[in-house]
């Protein structure tokens, strides 16, 4: 396990990743509030995506009320906002620091504005995926790990040859190494887990499917969203900064 510090990789076509701090901030808001709730995860389980809850009312249908439920938000709605409550603490601050050190050099290969579809998208895709795979589950799907794998998706489609460095957990060791071994052997991370799960080897909170989902989301919407003339793997004019 490891988490990224800092990539040399600069801006191209936009002079500050404006969206990209957005999110982030909305991120830390949200968690702020749900701690000063009193009731962090009660309180917002409301905002959650749970597969059972959602195939209920179907895609245009209205709150489920579930036994999470404390307010009466649309379960397609949930599709959304699931993605900006976080579990706790660590939970955020993972998902935050991949957004923060990647999602920059996303946001300039496609723009402002497209970022901020993009990255929904893949969160909405990655929660559809999960809710599909386990569509009985009442466990509610939280977090905006499926939205940062499709911004990993996007980072290693465009910059894989970038040299990041990442701090490898446990041992607390920064390692400088090329985005595609860092990034290849964590996405390498996710189909090994959602494997394990699928035959009974593992068992956890981690929705791998959501992660998946974000993946394939992120690997084929920066094909169709990127500014023309970006190129993929830090090919023709868009050489790496080492």
């Amino acid at each position: 396990m490891f988490v990224p510090i800092h990539d040399n990789n600069k801006l191209k076509s936009i002079p500050f990743q404006y969206v990209t701090l957005t999110l982030i901030a909305l991120n830390v808001a949200v968690f702020m509030v749900q701690q000063a709730s009193g009731k962090p995860l009660a309180a917002f389980a409301s905002f959650a995506l749970v597969p059972a809850e959602f195939f209920q009312v179907g895609y245009f249908g209205g709150p489920a009320y579930g036994q999470y439920d404390q307010l009466p938000v649309p379960e397609p709605y949930t599709l959304i906002t699931y993605t900006f409550v976080h579990g706790d603490f660590f939970h955020l601050l993972f998902n935050m620091l991949f957004l923060w050190v990647f999602g920059d050099n996303v946001e300039d290969a496609v723009g402002h504005f497209k970022f901020l579809i993009f990255y929904v998208a893949c969160g909405i895709f990655a929660g559809l995926l999960h809710a599909y795979m386990v569509p009985d589950s009442p466990r509610p799907l939280i977090g905006a790990s499926g939205a940062v794998a499709g911004v990993i998706a996007a980072y290693l489609m465009l910059h894989p040859k970038v040299m990041v460095w990442v701090l490898v957990m446990r041992i607390f060791l920064p390692l400088k190494i090329y985005a595609v071994w860092a990034l290849g052997a964590w996405i390498a991370m996710q189909f090994v887990m959602v494997y394990l799960a699928q035959i009974g080897l593992h068992k956890g909170p981690v929705a791998w499917w959501a992660h998946i989902g974000g993946l394939v989301a992120g690997a084929l919407l920066i094909l169709m969203m990127r500014r023309p003339g970006v190129p993929l793997f830090d090919s023709a004019s868009g050489e790496a900064e080492t």
